[in-house]
């Protein structure tokens, strides 16, 4: 039998594949209407284009680096959940709010992207991961 908690993890690399995409779609297009041209442009720092492209075609992007941010350490914690023998009844909802959260906060950045409805949905996700965080620290403790 396998830990509940995987699936959450499994939907939120889904999701980041989703933005990945998303931020593309959204992207390719404007660096053509800014006139830049992909075949002479050379990499630089995150956030390079802030300014140079509309604003709203970076909102995806914002949002794609968002999500290698804090979910990596919602991976971490889920997996940890999973082999302690914790991924599953509670702590598996509680992934799931996490992930509902996080989708909502895509959503919001990547498309009107109003910071009052963005920042609550990052802090209750960040109770979330904390959460969980206390749940895998209790199991390590109760089976030490």
């Amino acid at each position: 039998m396998h830990s509940q908690i995987l699936a959450p993890v499994v939907t939120l690399v889904a999701w980041t594949i989703i933005m990945c995409v998303w931020m593309m779609a959204i992207r390719l297009p404007a660096l053509k209407k800014a006139g830049i041209d992909m075949s002479k442009a050379r990499g630089g720092r995150p956030g390079i284009l802030d300014g140079m492209i509309d604003e709203r075609a970076q909102w995806p992007a914002h949002n794609y680096n968002h999500l290698m941010e804090q979910p990596t350490l919602f991976y971490a914690i889920a997996l940890a959940l999973a082999l302690l023998g914790s991924g599953n009844g509670m702590n598996a909802w509680i992934a799931w709010a996490y992930i509902g959260l996080r989708i909502a906060h895509s959503i919001v950045q990547a498309t009107f992207n109003k910071i009052s409805v963005r920042f609550p949905l990052f802090v209750l996700s960040t109770v979330a991961l904390a959460a969980l965080t206390l749940h895998a620290g209790l199991a390590l403790l109760h089976g030490a």
